[in-house]
């Protein structure tokens, strides 16, 4: 029964394990680090929102430069110290009193969390192989969804306990995950650090077609914060559904992700066949924005129908996109530079995320139905932007195995 839901035993059981470790604190953390900041540091919800977007700012920046240590150190030894610098970093959150402490630890907090995801990446290129690494991803994808959610599930305990004391325990929680996270990165094989080579050291920031995927792709990855932050504001002002359905939206999406990643990722390994994916995902997608529309203005069932009907289909395109991303991802980059690749690759759903609470909820409560057709022309138009891009990518040059050792091979 387990190993419906786990990969096969070997480095990708492993990085599955440690995915589930640290992401399971960082889903009680999600749900209670504006608390612990407002009430327990003393910040005022605008310095609150302001250290958020530093570190965001912070981690955006390093993410090919980490990428490219990742590539140049070994990708595990990378994941292995930035894991554990996590935790004390995050520990020290309970020493921090005012706002510029907090700014700054958050700020060098981000350096080591851009360092673990960009080595991680590469720790999957360089372990798994290359049929199997957008499998590993999916595996990993819904790890996180069900560890995320029993994260927060300890969370909801902490918020009914509400003590400043529930809440420095939640610190420490997460910090003791990222040190676990880093010990147990040890049992993975070893990465051997590619050499360095002529030419610019971050290539990557050369590949044009490669960072017009980058661009594209965090046009497309907006549609995350659709059910975070949109559709519950929609729910409760703009419909006439009851409230719960925003609870119900968000756990369909998330069952259905656990259910349905890895067997929907199947077959997007190759790029042109991933960048396929990401096209029929982006059309999902684009049916759920028309489909939620139309739930304003109608009875109460038929709106709840109608916002059941949207995350059906919002995650189908989510799964998609996710799938063919990955595959992209991975089959573009060549394997001496999976790091940096993978690293850069990231950015655009960082910057996707940043953009997209403000741009979305403006276009959804502002300007209510016109602004969600908005959205599915935006979401079907870049997943249309994908085929011709990879293939101007392929024509450029595909990425290929180095003639004399492949960078993926992994030695004990």
């Amino acid at each position: 029964m387990l190993s419906r839901f786990l990969p096969a035993p070997g480095p990708s059981r492993t990085i599955t394990g440690i995915t589930l470790v640290h992401t399971m604190g960082q889903g009680l953390w999600m749900a209670i680090s504006a608390i612990y900041a407002t009430r327990v540091i003393g910040l005022s919800p605008t310095g609150f929102g302001l250290g958020v977007a530093a570190a965001a700012a912070v981690s955006l920046a390093m993410s090919t430069p980490t990428g490219h240590l990742a590539d140049r150190v070994g990708p595990r030894s990378v994941q292995v110290w930035s894991f554990v610098a996590l935790g004390p970093l995050t520990a020290a959150l309970l020493l921090v009193h005012g706002f510029t402490g907090y700014v700054v630890v958050m700020a060098v907090q981000a350096v080591a969390y851009s360092a673990s995801r960009s080595a991680r990446m590469a720790m999957i290129a360089g372990v798994v192989p290359p049929a199997e690494r957008v499998r590993t991803r999916a595996y990993l994808r819904a790890t996180t969804n069900v560890s995320v959610a029993l994260g927060a599930a300890v969370a909801g305990g902490l918020l009914v306990v509400g003590t400043d004391y529930a809440y420095r325990w939640a610190v420490a929680f997460n910090a003791a995950t990222y040190t676990t996270a880093g010990l147990l990165t040890v049992m993975l094989p070893t990465v051997p650090p590619q050499a360095a080579r002529p030419g610019a050291r971050l290539e990557v920031l050369r590949d044009r077609p490669f960072l017009s995927l980058v661009v594209v792709d965090g046009v497309l990855s907006m549609h995350n914060q659709l059910l975070d932050v949109v559709l519950p504001l929609w729910v409760i002002d703009r419909t006439s559904a009851p409230r719960w359905m925003a609870a119900v939206v968000l756990l369909l999406n998330t069952v259905a992700v656990v259910l349905l990643q890895v067997r929907i990722s199947r077959g997007t390994d190759e790029p042109r066949s991933a960048a396929r994916a990401v096209r029929h995902g982006g059309l999902f997608l684009a049916l759920a924005c028309v489909i939620f529309g139309f739930s304003r203005g109608v009875p109460a069932l038929e709106a709840s129908v109608l916002l059941a009907l949207g995350a059906v289909a919002h995650v189908m395109g989510e799964i998609r996109q996710a799938a063919g991303s990955w595959g992209v991802s991975f089959g573009l980059a060549p394997d001496h530079a999976q790091g940096q690749y993978q690293g850069t690759y990231q950015m655009g759903a960082d910057l996707g995320k940043l953009v997209a609470p403000a741009v979305l909820t403006w276009l959804a409560i502002e300007h209510g139905r016109p602004g969600w057709w908005v959205m599915a022309i935006v979401f079907a138009a870049s997943g249309a932007a994908f085929p011709p891009l990879v293939a101007w990518a392929r024509r450029r040059g595909p990425a290929l195995p180095d003639p004399v050792e492949p960078a993926a091979e992994a030695v004990r």
